[in-house]
């Protein structure tokens, strides 16, 4: 073995034909990892009403602000909120994140209807006023998304985490 090079040792002529079926061993793997690390049911419970819940006809809401990650960090504030800014088309939606709940507006000002999306479990329900404002009284206890109603139109949100 010291006279090859250790391009002969891994030349592709030489392992090649080995007998190995690829797809054979991705099962052999996919069989592992399923009994090695399952998927959760919940979490796959997650996944499945997730797509179930999606609307062929909503518009996706970019997220163009987060202070999380565009705001500069101001001194000496402790716990501050964090600001949120999705846009579809037409329509903005403002939204502040604390400890206490969210607040927001829909932009430009007009009534909607407005689901927080939480998961698994039917999320909350919100109603703007005419300026477009709406409040809920507790913060999402974890991943979640806004689906916004207004008229005709069905806007939906990136899904972060509060």
């Amino acid at each position: 073995m010291s006279d090859m090079n250790d391009d002969e040792l891994f030349d592709e002529q030489d392992w090649g034909d080995d007998g190995l079926d690829a797809g054979l061993l991705e099962e052999e793997l996919r069989q592992a990892a399923a009994v090695l690390d399952p998927v959760p049911a919940e979490l796959q419970q997650i996944a499945v009403d997730a797509y179930a819940l999606h609307d062929l006809d909503a518009r996706v809401a970019e997220l163009t602000f987060d202070s999380l990650v565009d705001a500069l960090p101001v001194r000496g504030a402790g716990d501050p909120p964090r600001m949120l800014t999705f846009q579809a088309g037409g329509v903005t939606v403002d939204i502040e994140v604390t400890a206490h709940g969210l607040m927001g507006q829909v932009l430009p000002p007009q009534p909607a209807r407005i689901e927080v999306l939480t998961g698994p479990r039917p999320g909350s329900s919100l109603t703007s006023d005419d300026l477009g404002r709406f409040t809920a009284d507790a913060p999402p206890p974890g991943p979640f998304a806004l689906r916004l109603r207004t008229g005709g139109d069905v806007v939906v949100t990136e899904w972060l985490r509060a």
